[in-house]
């Protein structure tokens, strides 16, 4: 009998019943909710006269509609007021724990859950936002879900789910200098594209992604949604042990050292046999950049743009309509592109290791007076150490400001939106049309690329930043 896939270990412990010929009545242990998909399932439970189930495994935090700045005031926006005020109000009423505005644990939810201890190996866990996969960064099957099964979770602390397939990407090698962890999942969905993973639960191995740190994992796992996989993990191994070690909710003494023995088995089996199998080399990938409208419309900074004989004939019309938005000519550098804004933050690169990066980066020079620089925090926690380690002074010494937490300008359901037409080089997850702001224009990469840009006013290889 073949081995198991760290996945099927997972999953496997947590299945409660089997529908015959159908989906997995599956035990979720740590269930996070924000503002936006959460009310319609309290009124759901509220409706049928039940109440959360298990209150005690659920975690709430605003997010998505919160302003960046003057977050101490009543919040403008009336129906993000209503939403905040409403979590607020269900979060009382069941006795779920939340961490409201101005709470010293608040923040995006896929950046509290791991720096506060309560994500850990070997669990499930389910948020309704597609970007949960982030949590399998340390060896959990986490999964984003819908606002009905929001409820389902918390009626029963259970989930209806078939299982998907299991693939394998390995990253053989070592980076090259100014490779990040965002460029490799970048170069990733490049290659499979923005559906290759569809129907598939991916496993992220080999040595790259061993040497990079738990900050990095997590922004590999954070976009696996992006190339249209269920989710992603990384099996667990002593950097993630040495991260999750003496945060608050994270076992402690020796619950932790027996805890570490357990997460230690967590790894697929040496036969274990996936649906699929991909390897890239670590040598090839460098600092890259989105010119298009998904995630997968990807490329080398230093490359063009692909003429349209170069792409997929069947996707010849859609590719055209993309760069028509984008106001890209097919072939064209991409590198020298005149950029407006610059935004350095969400759930895939708001950690305190991004904010590092971008203050070790720009320090000593100065942002282009063109460029609009949003640079947002994850987390009260990320801005409170962004503070004690002087980032965010030798920030605004070279012309940024750092803003208050939240999920911003990555999807603005908030007041921090890119204007139309405008061209903005994000740290963020997605590029659709309109998805920074109606008729805004986004070009992912990493925070060193995103520095790059607003230190230059155009698009520009960090590595030519000498």
């Amino acid at each position: 009998m073949a081995g198991k896939t760290l996945f099927d270990k997972i999953w496997d412990a947590h299945v409660v019943d089997k529908i015959k010929g159908g989906p997995s009545v599956l035990y979720i242990d740590k269930h996070l909710i924000h503002e936006v998909t959460s009310p319609q399932a309290f009124a759901g439970i509220d409706s049928r006269g039940i109440s959360v189930f298990r209150p005690e495994q659920t975690v709430a935090t605003p997010d998505h509609n919160v302003p960046t700045v003057d977050q101490h005031l009543p919040i403008k926006d009336e129906l993000s007021r209503f939403q905040v005020n409403k979590l607020t109000e269900n979060c009382e009423k069941h006795g779920v724990t939340l961490y409201g505005l101005n709470h010293p644990y608040q923040g995006i939810v896929h950046v509290i859950g791991p720096e506060l201890g309560i994500t850990q190996p070997g669990m499930t866990m389910v948020c309704g936002d597609s970007h949960t996969s982030t949590h399998g960064a340390f060896g959990s099957v986490a999964f984003g879900i819908g606002t009905s099964e929001v409820e389902m979770v918390l009626a029963t602390q259970c989930i209806l789910q078939p299982k998907p397939k299991k693939m394998r990407i390995s990253v053989e090698g070592e980076l090259s200098e100014g490779v990040t962890a965002k460029d490799v999942i970048l170069y990733i969905i490049a290659k499979i594209t923005a559906s290759g993973g569809t129907g598939y639960f991916i496993e992220y191995a080999g040595s790259a992604i061993r040497d990079l740190s738990m900050e990095g994992r997590m922004t590999i796992c954070n976009m696996s949604i992006e190339s249209g996989a269920r989710g992603g993990l990384i099996a667990p191994d002593q950097t993630t042990f040495d991260y999750v070690k003496g945060r608050e909710f994270a076992p402690k003494g020796e619950e932790f050292n027996q805890a570490v023995e357990k997460w230690r088995k967590l790894k697929s089996d040496d036969d274990a046999v996936f649906d699929k199998e991909l390897v890239f080399e670590a040598a090839d990938i460098e600092p890259m950049i989105t010119y298009g409208t998904n995630p997968g419309m990807g490329a080398k900074i230093k490359d063009h743009i692909p003429t349209v004989e170069e792409v997929d004939p069947a996707t010849r019309e859609s590719y055209k309509k993309s760069l028509a938005y984008m106001g890209f000519e097919p072939g064209s550098p991409i590198e020298g592109r005149e950029v407006d804004y610059v935004f350095v933050g969400s759930c895939t690169n708001g950690r305190i290791e991004d904010l590092r990066e971008v203050v070790k980066f720009v320090k000593g020079r100065r942002k282009a007076d063109q460029v609009t620089a949003w640079i947002v925090p994850g987390s009260k926690q990320v801005e409170k150490q962004a503070n004690e380690e002087g980032i965010t002074a030798a920030l605004e010494a070279s012309g940024f400001k750092l803003r208050q937490p939240g999920c911003s300008a990555c999807l603005a359901m908030n007041d921090d939106k890119i204007p139309e037409g405008k061209l903005a080089v994000a740290t963020s997850n997605r590029n659709f049309e309109g998805r920074q702001g109606p008729g805004s224009r986004t070009m992912l990469a990493s925070p060193l690329a995103a520095a790059a840009a607003a230190l230059t006013g155009r698009v520009t290889d960090p590595r030519n930043i000498n």
